[in-house]
């Protein structure tokens, strides 16, 4: 992967990473199946009237709707909503790295290297450290809100999958087409299960305090998690093997539980910051190889650049 590559899967790292404190913000007024299908309703309905459809087979469209939209966020919202601390939730979600990697070498037969398999194990070393510690705080987490948000996690693995299957001519289209998978079942969701009352009741009092940050919380989510930090994560899984791309979402959580301590206050401790430079050690070891005698790597073209960036 070429460093400006590399630097791009920072950038969605960065934004995934803050997205957490903004879900949390947004929790506290929306509830959570209601809150998934706002997130994507709101890129859905330009996305169908203004944009083309990518040039993709459905079910791959479908597949990564379902993983990537549907499973991933319904279990990671459920989660929050149920306890998960915010943090906590940023570190467990990337579960979804190893378990692509492991898909991947299982379903689609991609040929995971010494040096990527030993970056991987020694980021989820680092993972499973962080894991451990926060759960012997405090009493611990509770066990369903940690097996809804691995649930996510494989949700999200599966989108993976689907997405680099799609081969779509446009990633930044096959993203925003995946955004109109969600909406409706999520709808159909937030009716029987939260009812007709709670969804009312969550659009009163948005303009509170609480109902203002809920409302720029669902911003950030929609314009720079989803737009921006999906787009380029799209275009980068679209391109390079799912082995090399995956590792870098296990920085999020270095990033959302930096951001939970700096936002909500959510306590953070020195050995939580080692294990977290572990992940950051395992994700770079595992996402570049050494350079062999002579070689030069190819810079992108612009044709090469995805649009997000680029426009």
């Amino acid at each position: 992967m070429p460093p400006r590559h590399r630097l791009l899967a920072l950038l969605v790292a960065l934004t995934w990473g803050l997205n957490f404190p903004a879900i949390h913000l947004s929790l506290q007024q929306f509830p959570p199946f209601l809150l998934v299908a706002l997130r994507f309703a709101v890129i859905a309905v330009p996305t169908v009237l203004l944009v083309p459809r990518p040039r993709v087979a459905w079910r791959w469209l479908l597949g990564y709707g379902a993983g990537f939209g549907v499973l991933q966020f319904v279990f990671l919202y459920l989660a929050m909503d149920t306890g998960m601390p915010t943090g906590l939730a940023s570190l467990v979600l990337q579960s979804s790295a190893p378990f692509t990697v492991v898909l991947a070498g299982l379903l689609l037969h991609e040929r995971l290297t010494a040096r990527q398999g030993a970056g991987v194990a020694i980021a989820v070393v680092g993972l499973g450290g962080i894991a451990a510690y926060r759960a012997g705080l405090d009493g611990g987490a509770a066990l369903l809100p940690v097996v809804l948000t691995l649930c996510g996690g494989l949700g999200w693995a599966f989108g993976n999958l689907c997405n680099r299957q799609a081969q779509a001519d446009s990633a930044f289209r096959l993203m925003l087409w995946m955004s109109v998978v969600p909406p409706l079942p999520l709808l159909a969701l937030s009716l029987a299960v939260e009812g007709p009352d709670a969804i009312a009741s969550s659009f009163r009092g948005l303009t509170t305090p609480t109902g203002l940050a809920a409302l720029g919380g669902l911003a950030f989510t929609v314009l720079i998690a989803t737009v921006v930090g999906t787009g380029v994560w799209t275009w980068l899984m679209a391109r390079h093997p799912s082995s090399v791309v995956a590792p870098f979402s296990m920085l999020v959580p270095v990033v959302g539980i930096a951001a939970s301590w700096l936002l909500l206050d959510e306590p953070t401790r020195p050995a939580e910051l080692a294990l977290g430079a572990l992940v950051v050690a395992g994700v770079l070891l595992g996402s570049t190889r050494p350079r062999e005698p002579g070689r030069v790597d190819r810079e992108p073209t612009r044709g090469d650049e995805p649009s997000a960036v680029t426009g």
